[in-house]
């Protein structure tokens, strides 16, 4: 919810595509940063612990803008900070949890548990929105910084009942050389690279999430924003139910490519008609594609990446499928700024598919 809070927030003090679009640039360099730094982290301690404090603080950071949304004038400048630290928290938790689930999860079932896992984060992608979208529109940001806030102490505590995830044994402290081994390896493995580049071009051309405030303006439904912002979960869930014959695949660099190609297609023709229920139908076709790539990738890390290494290569992962949603948010915003919201998504949609 305060996903959704935050860059509305931004767009009712400011009124400016390109501020909303600049949160993208101010979470680049945390995520980058924290991001490498916690795969080297996850490949040397508890990853429960780093699980559980990092998510301790981003409920934290969930108090702040509540806080500042509790203030007769709310100030931007915060709006931002908590943005930047939101990335740098996440940089450092995701390793963790992602590299969690090839240690419980036998080689030939990591398929199969890719998509159930998901369906984790599709539940809270299509309620999340949906219900802030309407918070929002008609209760405020309040309530739905609130709801985070009591969401996050509730995660806290199930983060804690987590066993125990030590390192491997004579795991290296977090360095700059640990660092650059995981870089070497991942430069080395022609496939890992070609998931990286494919993914990042996609988010980066046909990642317009930060202008669906400004669509729904056009489009004269402020109604559906929520809508917009979970039809790509409603995409991706669909994929993920109906995903049994992704285990039989043996191409999976094949349904990194065409599911890429398929987002970029279906942000393109969300972002050429002007019916707004087509464009919540588009917008769903292209969360299948992302999943159906998605699933691709996941499959192609968790079968091929030593586990020692596991940690950092999960730090790399998780730059390749966040920096480009960072710098898709500027592009779409700058250009937004220029040519309207509805141009800015289908030309980003059609240089996706290039």
């Amino acid at each position: 919810m305060a996903l959704i809070a935050l860059p509305l927030q931004i767009k009712e003090l400011t009124g400016s595509p390109l501020a909303v679009g600049a949160m993208g640039a101010v979470e680049l360099v945390p995520l980058v940063v924290f991001g490498l730094y916690g795969g080297a982290l996850a490949d040397a301690v508890d990853r429960r612990k780093v699980i559980v404090l990092t998510e301790a603080g981003l409920g934290l950071l969930a108090a702040v803008l509540l806080l500042n949304a509790l203030l007769p004038h709310p100030m931007l400048w915060p709006l931002y900070v908590v943005a930047a630290s939101v990335a740098a928290l996440a940089g450092l938790q995701r390793p963790a949890l992602d590299s969690l689930l090839a240690r419980i999860v036998p080689h030939e079932q990591l398929p199969a548990a890719a998509a159930l896992n998901a369906l984790r984060w599709q539940a809270g992608a299509i309620g999340g929105p949906a219900l802030a979208g309407l918070v929002v529109a008609y209760a405020g940001n309040v309530p739905a910084y609130a709801t985070t806030v009591v969401c996050f102490l509730a995660s806290v505590l199930m983060c804690r009942r987590l066993s125990p995830v030590p390192p491997v044994e004579h795991a290296a402290k977090p360095s700059l050389r640990g660092i650059a081994e995981g870089a070497r390896y991942a430069w080395s493995r022609p496939v890992l690279l070609g998931t990286y580049a494919v993914d990042l071009a996609a988010m980066f051309f046909a990642f317009p999430n930060t202008i669906f405030p400004f669509l729904a303006d056009e489009l004269d439904a402020d109604w559906a924003l929520g809508l917009m912002y979970s039809a790509g979960a409603v995409g991706s869930l669909l994929l993920s139910l109906t995903s049994g014959w992704v285990s039989r695949t043996r191409r999976h660099g094949l349904l990194v490519v065409f599911g890429a190609a398929g987002w970029g297609l279906a942000m393109a023709a969300a972002g050429w008609t002007s019916n707004v229920w087509l464009v919540l139908v588009f917008l769903g076709l292209a969360g299948a594609g992302d999943m159906l790539s998605g699933l691709g990738r996941s499959t192609i890390w968790n079968q091929t990446i030593p586990d020692r290494l596991r940690g950092r290569l999960a730090g790399i992962e998780v730059l390749s499928y966040s920096v480009g949603p960072q710098l898709g948010q500027v592009r779409a915003g700058a250009m937004a700024g220029w040519t309207g919201a509805r141009p800015a998504i289908w030309t980003g949609g059609l240089a996706c598919v290039a």
